[in-house]
């Protein structure tokens, strides 16, 4: 089954940046729109941004706009969350996935890959 691999996940300080990275491990997705998502021990996996397939059109949760940024990549198939002015709270397992339905809801998308952990001590 076609799955996307999640990178770039690490340890940062309250303040600091991180950059997120997703690839296919097969076929290509380049038609797909695309998002990111996390997910907090104990907690429900949660809606951070989204891409459209062209890279046009760029959605982002209240938590994160203007600090987090979704990008593709100059082929379209990979698909990037630059992170900026880190906080705490932003400590989550981070997930990709293709959207297959209308919502922002993790059911509504699907090819999840094992995730990426970032960290944030204060």
């Amino acid at each position: 089954q076609e799955q996307l691999v999640e990178s770039g996940g690490g340890l940062v300080q309250a303040g600091g940046s991180l950059r997120l990275s997703c690839a296919p491990s097969g076929r290509t997705f380049s038609n797909y729109n695309m998002g990111w998502f996390r997910q907090a021990p104990g907690k429900e996996r949660e809606f951070v941004a989204a891409i459209t397939w062209s890279g046009g059109n760029t959605y982002y949760a209240d938590s994160v706009n203007g600090r987090f940024t979704i990008s593709r990549g100059h082929a379209k198939n990979e698909v990037y969350l630059q992170m900026n002015s880190l906080k705490p709270e932003d400590t989550a397992l981070y997930y990709c996935g293709i959207q297959i339905a209308g919502g922002r809801a993790a059911k509504d998308f699907r090819s999840w890959g094992q995730g990426t952990q970032v960290t944030v001590s204060s």
